[in-house]
């Protein structure tokens, strides 16, 4: 199962909304497929223009260590020589911090990751799991 451009735009919706309805500062959110490719990008107006970058590291860095932001940020946090290797491996792409969510099909498998910035990363969090659950797919935060 791959993640379509359809379910990528609800996700983001979805995740748009979520974002208005808790009232968080303007959100930018990232949808990637299994290989760490941008399938949809979208930034709120009144977001930093800078946040492409952030939402897409919480995202790749999801898909490509096959773990989401909060496993992440623990692993930083306790080995913190490993995930600045990793770090350098994907080029400082990484951002090991929640608001990284897998998507993974009913079996498991890693069909993508969203990133969602703009807030404190448990609310970018709780966003992307709300557009996620939206789109009829599983989010791993």
């Amino acid at each position: 199962m791959a993640v379509s451009l359809r379910k990528a735009r609800t996700i983001i919706r979805k995740s748009l909304e979520k974002g208005h309805e808790m009232e968080l500062k303007p959100l930018s959110i990232a949808v990637l497929d299994a290989g760490g490719h941008v399938i949809a990008f979208e930034r709120e107006d009144g977001a930093a223009p800078g946040r492409f970058a952030i939402a897409h590291g919480k995202a790749y860095g999801s898909v490509m260590l096959g773990m989401a932001g909060t496993a992440q940020m623990q692993r930083a946090e306790g080995q913190a020589y490993f995930m600045a290797a990793v770090n350098g491996v994907y080029g400082g792409q990484v951002v090991p911090v929640p608001g990284g969510v897998l998507l993974r099909d009913k079996k498991g498998a890693v069909i993508g990751a969203v990133g969602v910035t703009g807030d404190t990363s448990d609310n970018d969090a709780a966003a992307a799991l709300a557009g996620i659950e939206a789109a009829g797919l599983t989010g791993e935060i």
